[in-house]
Formats: C-alpha cells, structure tokens, sequence
C-alpha cells in the first residue's frame, strides 16, 4: 500500500512540474533562465505576514503576502536566485537569521511581472537593523533608525512586518516608480497602516 501510494505522489508530482513547464510563456522562461531563478516555496510566516514597499521611507504597511498574490490576474510562481538558494541552505544557526530574495512571477503570456520580495520573517526589528549594518555601517542609526522605531510601534499595536517589496520588473526592465506608489496607484491594493500617523488605516 505504501508502495502505491508512493507511485501515485511521484507521477502528481511529474504532472505538475509537467503542467508548471508547459504553462510557462516563453519570455518568462527567458527571464528565469537569465536571472538564475529556481522554483521556490516560501515559508508560511512571510506569505501569512504584512510587508512593506520601501525600504528606507515606508509611509505604509500592507496587508499579507498572499492576499497580495491573490490579487494578481495572471498565473503565478515563486522563484528564488540559485545562490540565495544556497546561501539559505548552508546557513547555520550559529550564524543568525538571514534575510533573502524571492521572486513573484506573474506571466500574462507577452508580459512577464517579476515582484522582487525579501522575505525578513526570521529577524527581530533589533536584528533586522545588525543586518544592515554591514552593509550600511555608521550610516544605519541615522538612515534606519526612524523606521525602525515606526515598525516597532506598528508591532505593538498589532501590524508587525515579514517581509519587503523592493522591486517591480517588467519584462526584465526594472520600474523607476515606488513600489509603495505602484500597489496603492495602478494595482489598486490598499495599505492597512500608516506608519507616518501609527495608526491602521480605515477600510
């Protein structure tokens, strides 16, 4: 019976991957061949969790993840960088939580979206800014110091944040405008907090 069962789990898994493949247009395998992107599942607390679209002046924070995903028209699929990909799985727990990259691909068959997410759910808002001191040095308090102040209020009062919309790309052009401007103008998806009054915002 466990034999069987085993079959029947290995050609569903064949099909979907089969579908997932014969779905995909050809531009959108272009773009995954060229950024390097594998397949991905992310975890249940960033796509359970709020995000933000800026990531040194969020005015907002939005709602979750995956109600976002839900929004979208088109066919989608996560990605993630192969060497991201290996940098999650050699990361010890001696070495602290890690941020990193996921791709949202929305294919509507001549127009490939890419939604480029940092998925932030495994740092505390303490860590989140050690995290950018390496990056960023003595500039972090100045530069990161408001926000996080903001997005630590938000947390107590019930808004904490998993993750970042960093990007838009289309059709591997990457958009000049805010994302935080592209979600609430041209996508018409609403913010539920604002970070700049530290309150939620009304439906």
């Amino acid at each position: 019976m466990r034999r069987l069962c085993f079959v029947f789990l290995v050609v569903s898994i064949q099909v979907v991957l089969s579908v997932n493949v014969w779905a995909a247009s050809e531009q959108a395998k272009k773009l995954r061949g060229d950024n390097g992107l594998s397949p991905y599942a992310p975890a249940e607390r960033f796509l359970g969790g709020n995000f933000v679209a800026d990531e040194v002046e969020p005015r907002f924070i939005f709602g979750k993840v995956s109600d976002f995903v839900k929004t979208r028209s088109c066919p989608t699929s996560w990605f993630i960088e192969e060497g991201e990909k290996k940098r999650i799985e050699t990361n010890t727990p001696q070495s602290g939580p890690v941020e990193y990259t996921l791709y949202l691909e929305e294919d509507c068959g001549g127009k490939v979206t890419y939604y480029v997410f940092v998925d932030r759910s495994q740092a505390s808002g303490t860590q989140w800014m050690e995290w950018r001191k390496q990056f960023h040095k003595s500039k972090t308090e100045p530069q990161y110091g408001a926000v996080k102040a903001a997005l630590d209020q938000a947390s107590q009062n019930g808004f904490s944040v998993e993750g970042e919309l960093r990007f838009v790309e289309i059709d591997g052009k990457l958009q000049v405008k805010k994302p935080e401007d592209t979600l609430t103008g041209e996508l018409r998806f609403q913010p539920i907090y604002d970070l700049k009054q530290g309150k939620a915002v009304a439906p």
